[in-house]
C-alpha cells in the first residue's frame, strides 16, 4: 500500500465520497485508506446494521419478524465516533465495537438489513451524519440511495471465490469467528454467495453500482493496486472540480 502522505486537501473538505461493493470486496480497507489520505470521516454504514442485529441477538427478537424488528428500531440509539484505528460503534450508549465482529453478528445483520423498515431507519441516520460532507461514506446503498448526490462514487467488486478468501483469511488471522472454529473455505464462500444474493436481490435498496460510479475489480489486483485506484478517482474528481472552479 502506498505511504499516507500529507493530504493535500483542507481537513473540513465538504465532499461525500461514496463506496459500495458487496462483502469481502476491501470497501473498509479503502475507506480507511482515503479518510487518513484525504483528511476526511470515515463512516461505516455495516457497523450500524451489526449493531442493531447485536441489540436483536441480545434480546432474542426474532431475525424474520420485521414488526418486532421494527418496534426495535424505534427505540435503539447508534452512533459512531471516530477513533485512531477503526470507528468506535455505541449502542445505546454503550461501547459495543469490539463485539460486532464476529460472525455470528456478521450473518445476523446481513438478515435484518433487507427489511425496508430498518434500511429505512437506518439510511435516515447515515444521511444525517454525513449531511455536512467530509467524509467517506462505505455500504452497499450508499451512492444509489443514502447520498445519490455524492461528489465521488466508487464500486468495488471481485470474484465471490476471491473475496470468500479473503474473507476467509481475515477470520482466522482476527479471531472473527469467536469460540468457534474457522469454518473452511468452501462454507465462507457459499455463504458469501448466499449474503449476495440477499444483498443483489432484495426489494428494498438492492446491490448495485449507481449509473456515475467509478468500478473497481480487485479480482486481480493487489489491495495496493485497489487502493492507488481509488485514491486516483478521487484525485481526478478533485482536478476537474479545480479546473471547473477557475473558469467560474
Amino acid at each position: 500500500m502506498s505511504a499516507d502522505k500529507t493530504p493535500e486537501l483542507k481537513p473540513n473538505l465538504n465532499i461525500v465520497v461514496a463506496i459500495d461493493g458487496p462483502a469481502g470486496a476491501g470497501k473498509s480497507t479503502i475507506a480507511r485508506h482515503l479518510a487518513r489520505h484525504f483528511g476526511l470521516l470515515n463512516l461505516e454504514t455495516g457497523a450500524m446494521y451489526r449493531a442493531f442485529a447485536l441489540k436483536a441477538l441480545r434480546l432474542d427478537v426474532a431475525l424474520d419478524d420485521p414488526a418486532a424488528l421494527e418496534r426495535l428500531a424505534v427505540e435503539t440509539d447508534i452512533k459512531l465516533e471516530p477513533g485512531e484505528a477503526e470507528n468506535r460503534v455505541l449502542l445505546d450508549g454503550e461501547d459495543v465495537t469490539g463485539q460486532i465482529r464476529n460472525q455470528t453478528v456478521t450473518d445476523a445483520a446481513s438478515r435484518v438489513s433487507v427489511f425496508p423498515p430498518i434500511r429505512a431507519a437506518m439510511v435516515k441516520r447515515q444521511q444525517e451524519m454525513g449531511a455536512r460532507g467530509g467524509v467517506v461514506m462505505e455500504g452497499r446503498d450508499i451512492g444509489t440511495v443514502v447520498f445519490p448526490k455524492a461528489e465521488v462514487k466508487i464500486f468495488l467488486d471481485a470474484a465471490p471465490e476471491v473475496r470468500g478468501m479473503r474473507r476467509y483469511d481475515q477470520i482466522g488471522q482476527s479471531g472473527l469467528a469467536g469460540a468457534k472454529a474457522v469454518p473452511p473455505p468452501d462454507e465462507v464462500i457459499r455463504d458469501l454467495r448466499a449474503r449476495d444474493e440477499r444483498d443483489r436481490n432484495r426489494a428494498d435498496s438492492p446491490l448495485k453500482p449507481a449509473p456515475d460510479a467509478f468500478l473497481i475489480d480487485s479480482t486481480n489486483l493487489t489491495l495496493e493496486d485497489a487502493v492507488k485506484a481509488a485514491e486516483d478517482t478521487v484525485h481526478a474528481w478533485l482536478a476537474k472540480s479545480e479546473v471547473s472552479n477557475s473558469h467560474r
